[in-house]
């Protein structure tokens, strides 16, 4: 029996990236994001609980370059499953199934979120709220 050729599923190599798939994958990845850092927020938590001299080693660490950019990539994760939570809910309803619409309101959600972790941060900043 001859064997037939049976067609391959195309891969992401196929297909021209468009914002509908790039606010998919980021919504997954940025849950993943607040997951980890539920973790550390209760590791923040039990240090808080432990001493000072727990709390000072968090708070130090959080001071740091990395634990900075860290804290606003967090942040942004937030912001960004927020507004694209909120799209997905407005589709639930009904509202947004148009091309047209699906590719402004990703555009919209992935700026937002942005401009949104922004102006999150410029609020600590002007506080003081980083030491």
């Amino acid at each position: 029996m001859a064997t037939r050729q049976r067609p391959l599923s195309p891969h992401l190599q196929v297909y021209r990236w468009q914002i509908q798939m790039a606010t998919s994958i980021l919504h997954r990845a940025t849950g993943v994001i607040l997951s980890l850092g539920a973790l550390l927020i209760a590791a923040a938590l039990v240090a808080l609980a432990s001493g000072p001299d727990a709390w000072t080693w968090i708070s130090a660490q959080a001071s740091t370059w990395y634990g900075l950019v860290f804290l606003f990539l967090w942040t942004w994760a937030f912001t960004y499953h927020l507004l694209n939570g909120i799209r997905h809910l407005a589709q639930d309803g009904g509202l947004g199934y148009a091309v047209s619409a699906f590719v402004r309101n990703g555009w919209l959600v992935s700026a937002g979120s942005l401009v949104l972790a922004l102006l999150v941060w410029g609020g600590v900043l002007a506080k003081g709220g980083v030491a």
